[in-house]
């Protein structure tokens, strides 16, 4: 644990990155494993991943995100797009899935497919959307843990126009929005102005509440 929190210590959201460094294939699929393995509520991982290395595919979300450097620098640029509704196909699947890889059918198991079955898919889009962005966000931290235990830089970025990065990858199309953005590579020391800073953080005691 204690190399774990050395490394969460090491990371920081790089601000130049080093366009001459590509992340190993073998780092890149170790921390989309950490993504595919997160938690996600009810287990229906609600959200994908989309791994963008094409050069001018980058230069085109670009300018749609704030002209960020990191877009087009970074080696790997993951883009989490949630699932735009709760389809009764979308649940299904997941637990039709999961009832095919563990072998079984659990009676407890298909009275809850029921129960979602017959509580998501009638609320509206937008809500469901939104609660699928969320199961996006734990995986985007899986992400980032999993990159600083691999020695790689990476950079969370909500500062983009999620309509035209859908429009660019044709998420749309696919059902999925764009949620948030994470670049992976290798900071460009020299040219970062926040590597050298210390990491600030809030006080223990001002951040954790115990209750006994």
């Amino acid at each position: 644990m204690s190399e774990l929190l050395q490394k969460l210590q090491w990371r920081y959201a790089t601000k130049q990155m080093d366009p001459s460094k590509a992340v190993p294939a073998e780092k890149v699929e170790r921390i989309l494993e950490a993504i595919r393995l997160s938690a996600s509520s009810s287990g229906l991982q609600p959200y994908e991943v989309i791994v963008v290395t094409n050069p001018q595919v980058r230069e085109q979300i670009k300018p749609h995100a704030w002209n960020q450097g990191q877009i087009t620098d970074c080696s790997h640029l993951l883009v989490f797009a949630a699932w735009d509704n709760y389809t009764a196909d979308r649940i299904n699947m997941m637990f039709d899935l999961v009832n095919e890889v563990r072998g079984f059918k659990n009676e407890g198991w298909e009275n809850y497919r029921q129960m979602l079955l017959g509580n998501y898919p009638p609320r509206d889009a937008e809500t469901n959307y939104q609660h699928a962005a969320r199961q996006a966000y734990i995986g985007l931290g899986s992400a980032l843990i999993a990159a600083a235990y691999e020695g790689v830089d990476s950079t969370p970025m909500e500062g983009f126009d999620p309509a035209k990065v859908d429009e660019i990858l044709k998420l749309r199309e696919r059902g999925l929005r764009s949620v948030i953005l994470l670049p992976l590579g290798y900071r460009a020391a020299e040219g970062d102005w926040l590597v050298n800073l210390k990491k600030v953080r809030r006080a223990k005691d001002k951040f954790i509440t115990e209750v006994k």
